[in-house]
């Protein structure tokens, strides 16, 4: 994405998923839907590194809390919705169709994208005015390279700040995760059926959008008013490494009002975090290293969820075959591990002139 550009590098990243997203439906077999589901995620896996190089393109360091906020609370509100626009796909023409109309909507984006975005320099619907007050910003906030060229990985990951921003979505996503995909099973391992639940399963989508938005808010509001802005991207992720700690007490209560509160609060928390994480490249880094950063941010992310995952399912089951509640350590657990990455995020990410050429 550093290399070929923003613009081009999200159009060949969604067509490439879109058209996968298709041929998915044409699977025979576990073998083979398992192949197009591993090319979907490769696909899938721009986007974020995209996206934040356009908010790092676009906007200046005090605002780009709030935009990120704006791109990122976007999977939330489509994790939401998608189930029902699927669902009635399927139960009306089967799995197949299911899979193969969402990659469609993706052809209509890449249109929309194209005709929208260009960089500051020369998009056409700026004026001369706006483009040098957005140049200016820039200049300010970045000092001036003789090479436009991406910093090779080997040179990011001698940084302590890149280490930083892959613990801050290393700690959290899978966290996350855990909420959005295991949040019914759990639900029904406390003894409510799951069609009395099914608001509380849209609560921590909900509240994690609204905490995107408090967390950019918030961290904007503080830069306004004299700060630094790593300083305020960390009073932000303290907030949220604290907030996501309230997932522990759901272990002393069977109570749903009182696990969908916790829940909505812990989210909540985890959307602040989480908005700190993915704008920290932008932040820290040169725009022409902002992808990479952002990318490798998200490697971590997805090897911690696998791992995390992985682990669930095993002291789930361990704990189901003893009779026992199979969630409560998980949940213990996955309270302290946000708390621990904002320990890690205080210590690494110290001096930003440090990713600086």
């Amino acid at each position: 994405m550093d290399r070929i550009g923003t613009r081009r590098g999200l159009t060949l990243s969604v067509l490439a998923y879109s058209v996968i997203s298709m041929l998915t439906s044409l699977a025979r077999g576990f073998y083979s839907f398992m192949t197009f589901r591993f090319l979907l995620g490769a696909g899938e896996s721009a986007n974020w590194p995209a996206a934040t190089k356009a908010v790092a393109e676009w906007f200046p360091k005090r605002e780009r809390a709030l935009a990120t906020a704006l791109f990122d609370s976007g999977s939330s509100i489509g994790g939401a919705i998608a189930p029902f626009i699927v669902l009635e796909i399927y139960f009306r023409w089967g799995w197949r169709p299911a899979v193969a109309i969402p990659g469609l909507l993706g052809f209509v984006w890449i249109l929309v994208w194209r005709w929208l975005y260009h960089t500051p320099e020369i998009h056409p619907r700026i004026s001369e005015e706006e483009r040098s007050l957005i140049a200016a910003d820039r200049d300010s906030a970045e000092p001036q390279r003789s090479s436009k060229e991406p910093t090779p990985w080997r040179d990011l990951l001698k940084l302590p700040e890149t280490w930083g921003t892959i613990v801050a979505k290393s700690f959290t996503d899978p966290v996350w995760f855990f909420i959005a995909d295991w949040f019914p099973i759990y639900l029904v391992a406390k003894g409510f059926e799951l069609r009395s639940g099914l608001i509380a399963v849209w609560i921590p989508f909900v509240a994690t959008d609204l905490g995107n938005f408090f967390g950019g808010a918030v961290s904007g509001y503080l830069v306004k008013q004299g700060w630094s802005v790593i300083s305020a991207r960390k009073a932000v992720v303290v907030f949220g490494g604290i907030g996501v700690m309230l997932l522990i007490p759901t272990v002393l209560t069977n109570n749903l009002y009182a696990i969908t509160l916790l829940f909505a609060l812990s989210t909540f928390a985890y959307g602040s975090f989480t908005t700190m994480a993915n704008v920290m490249p932008a932040d820290l880094f040169p725009s022409e290293s902002v992808a990479s950063v952002s990318g490798l941010s998200g490697t971590g992310a997805g090897i911690g969820t696998i791992i995390a995952f992985k682990l669930i399912g095993h002291f789930s089951d361990v704990r189901a075959a003893s009779m026992t509640h199979s969630f409560d350590p998980i949940l213990i657990v996955a309270g302290l591990v946000p708390f621990a990455g904002m320990i890690l995020v205080l210590l690494l990410i110290r001096d930003a002139k440090r990713t600086q050429p």
